[in-house]
């Protein structure tokens, strides 16, 4: 049995444990969610316990990969800027678009309530009323130490930024040693989160059991709404690849639109951007016309640190727990979660997909201030958007291309 199923039969099992107790007697229900609810929480802890080695190693040790890829030739520096562009881009998507989504659906107060019991005691940030000048301030750690202490996850980033940039400009020798350390560090981590993801599914089931027997079926709901909107962000953010490769890459939808098609079956069937990788060079090269020699760069280059949707993941989960919890996030806020998501998209493609959910999901929701225990429910059924997500990476990978030659030819003329 996959990790992700036993994940699901957790949730479920929880939640209609959660749901027949809140049926029964409210009392009982609220008695068993008060006993149960430590174990969650328990759970939880161990999870945000690995976040912040984990995600100064992974900026560090990205940092030199990307360093590394646009010291190969102009065609790579070039496809790396691309990349940044329009993760920039769908990120900003779902910055605005999320609240604006989440705001169409009904909160019920018994919601807000469950949840707030059932995640670890938390003062969001967003609730504390900061201004723009204080966050600002905030991004630049005095004390990188202590950042990493109080779980300051903007101000660490930016901080593992310039160690990253600073260790690529230093003798090979001694930046290769330093870039294995973080390379061990990180793996260890992630190491350590498989072995508490493998008591996800008690996890989970503590976790729903409690919000569902004080909640009742509005938790069930909530986690619906979630499911949608990611979709529908997902989906936006593809056809938004479709104006981009017209407008920047001087694509002619006409032609273009069928010659996606492939690769996007490929990619909805397998959700796998990888073993979509010979049918999206089939695009490019034989269909499109673009060099093969820029395809054959770009793709696996888009394929090991580009994936378009990640970041509008991250930012839409923050966002979800924001809706769920009646906090209202400021600008400062989507733009701190926003900043940090792409940065983190770009070091963490490579990790396992529960792995990858928790260790990226949490340092944006840590950085735009809302609580992170609503991620271990969600980490159940985020697996649902997954084909239209790919669907989306697959599409921007192959824009990437059509964007990269046409600067390329460009340059030639």
């Amino acid at each position: 049995m996959s990790a992700t199923t036993r994940v699901l039969i957790g949730l479920v099992f929880g939640a209609v444990v959660g749901l027949a107790l809140d049926a029964y007697n409210t009392s009982v229900a609220l008695s068993a969610a008060d006993w149960i609810q430590p174990f969650g929480r328990l759970w939880l802890n161990a999870l945000q316990m690995t976040v912040v080695p984990l995600v100064f190693a992974l900026v560090v040790v990205g940092v030199n990969a990307a360093s590394d890829a646009a010291a190969s030739g102009r065609i790579a520096r070039r496809a790396l800027v691309v990349f940044v562009v329009l993760l920039a881009i769908g990120v900003a998507v779902a910055a605005v678009m999320a609240p604006l989504l989440f705001g169409l659906f009904n909160r019920h107060p018994s919601l807000t309530a469950a949840l707030s019991g059932a995640v670890a005691p938390q003062t969001p940030l967003a609730a504390q009323g900061v201004g723009w000048a204080d966050w600002l301030n905030g991004i630049v750690p005095s004390n990188a130490l202590m950042a990493a202490a109080q779980s300051a996850m903007l101000p660490l980033v930016v901080f593992a930024l310039f160690f990253g940039f600073a260790l690529s400009r230093i003798e090979a020798a001694r930046r290769e040693l330093v870039v294995s350390f973080f390379q061990a560090i990180a793996d260890a981590m992630i190491v350590t989160v498989r072995w508490v993801l493998w008591a996800a599914p008690l996890g989970v089931f503590a976790l729903i059991l409690a919000v569902c027997a004080r909640a009742g079926i509005h938790m069930i709901g909530a986690l619906g709404v979630y499911v949608l909107v990611e979709c529908t962000l997902y989906l936006m953010v593809t056809l938004l690849m479709l104006a981009v490769a017209w407008l920047w890459g001087r694509e002619r939808l006409r032609r273009y639109i069928p010659a996606l098609i492939p690769a996007q079956i490929v990619a909805a069937s397998t959700q796998s951007s990888l073993a979509s990788l010979p049918a999206m060079l089939e695009s490019t090269v034989q269909r499109l016309g673009h060099p093969q020699h820029i395809a054959a760069l770009v793709l696996p280059m888009a394929v090991s640190l580009f994936r378009l949707t990640s970041p509008v993941q991250y930012v839409t989960s923050a966002c979800f727990i924001a809706w769920a919890l009646n906090i209202d996030l400021g600008p400062a806020q989507l733009v701190a979660g926003a900043a940090l998501a792409v940065v983190i998209s770009l070091g963490s493609v490579g990790l396992p997909g529960q792995v990858s959910f928790m260790a990226t999901n949490l340092p944006v929701a840590q950085a735009m201030g809302v609580p992170v225990g609503p991620l271990a429910l969600m980490l159940a059924v985020d697996t649902l958007p997954d084909a239209i997500a790919t669907l989306g990476n697959v599409t921007a990978d192959i824009t990437a291309v059509s964007v990269v030659t046409h600067q390329s030819s460009s340059d030639a003329v």
